[in-house]
């Protein structure tokens, strides 16, 4: 009677993975993954539980704002890079062509596919796993970047916080607690390779971020200097003008001794009134060359982030 009992009770779990089992299966019957989608899933280092994740949503990289935006519909709120539809119905990656951020489509992958994962986890597993997520956030996380991931979807995705969580902690954090380390290595053979891949592209705009500050601190104090610099070498004509024209007065009065010998000086005062001005026309053009380097470095940084920016149409960026 015990042994029918428990059969029993088995019975609707059996059902159930039985159930989910099929529809894996006729889910990826016939599927191949595209190579594109193949070497994503290598270059991530995905294990066979993860691929079988990845594949399962068919995933597909997306050209083009506008179609992208169609699959992801929150990119028109937010800038996405990807999207996780719920019920294995979908994994979108935009497709980012710019050479200097190779490295982007590959940390959306593993980030989406880990969206599928978590999806699945049992209850206990999920708990088991926010409790994590939610320690390391409050008492260990020191990346300010993250953080403020963080709070953006705390914003936007409130009901998805953790999710999210498991998803940006295991992209984007090389150091984690041994706990999550074992959570991300049953999915990851070198989850490490995936967050180089995030620091990697992630280094393109922090370099020029930095190039940014610097040269702006740089042209701050070159523009404070050449205000000095005027201001100094308007005080220095007008003594030359002031010491100009009392030569001229001794000279016309026939002071000729007197006037011999101011001559020296005032020559003297002309030459470093003259060295002055070549300095300022140095620092004006330094200054002016700084300006272009400065133009440059934000033009390059624009171009990188708009290069993302899956909120704009084309037309609206052109």
């Amino acid at each position: 009677m015990y042994a029918l009992l428990l059969v029993l009770l088995a019975f609707p779990f059996l059902i159930y993975f039985n159930a989910q089992a099929l529809s894996d299966y006729f889910a990826l019957r016939g599927y191949t993954p595209p190579a594109a989608i193949a070497t994503l899933a290598s270059q991530d280092t995905m294990l066979p539980y993860t691929k079988h994740m990845f594949y399962l949503n068919h995933p597909q990289i997306v050209s083009g704002v506008s179609d992208f935006r169609k699959d992801c519909p929150d990119a028109a709120q937010t800038i996405v890079l990807g999207c996780y539809h719920p019920d294995q119905d979908g994994i979108y990656i935009y497709g980012v062509s710019d050479p200097l951020l190779y490295g982007v489509e590959q940390v959306t992958a593993a980030h989406e596919v880990l969206h599928a994962i978590y999806a699945r986890l049992s209850n206990n597993d999920r708990n088991a796993l926010n409790a994590e997520l939610q320690d390391y956030y409050q008492n260990d996380l020191k990346d300010s970047r993250v953080i403020a991931e963080v709070k953006i979807y705390q914003q936007t995705e409130p009901n998805d916080v953790m999710d999210e969580m498991s998803c940006t902690f295991g992209t984007e954090i090389a150091n984690l607690p041994p706990a999550l380390n074992s959570y991300y290595q049953k999915y990851f053979s070198n989850r490490q390779a995936i967050v180089n891949f995030e620091q990697q592209y992630e280094a393109e705009f922090t370099n020029r971020e930095n190039q940014i500050s610097s040269e702006g601190a740089q042209l701050t104090q070159l523009k404070n200097n050449i205000d000095d610099e005027e201001q100094s070498l308007q005080t220095q004509l007008n003594q030359v003008d002031s010491d100009r024209a009392r030569l001229d007065s001794l000279q016309a009065s026939g002071q000729t001794d007197q006037y011999n010998a101011n001559v020296a000086s005032f020559n003297a005062e002309v030459s470093r009134y003259n060295a002055g001005v070549d300095r300022l026309r140095g620092d004006i053009d330094s200054y002016n060359q700084l300006v272009g380097q400065y133009n440059s470095t934000a033009q390059e940084l624009a171009s990188l982030e708009q290069s993302l920016d899956t909120r704009l149409t084309p037309q609206a960026s052109q």
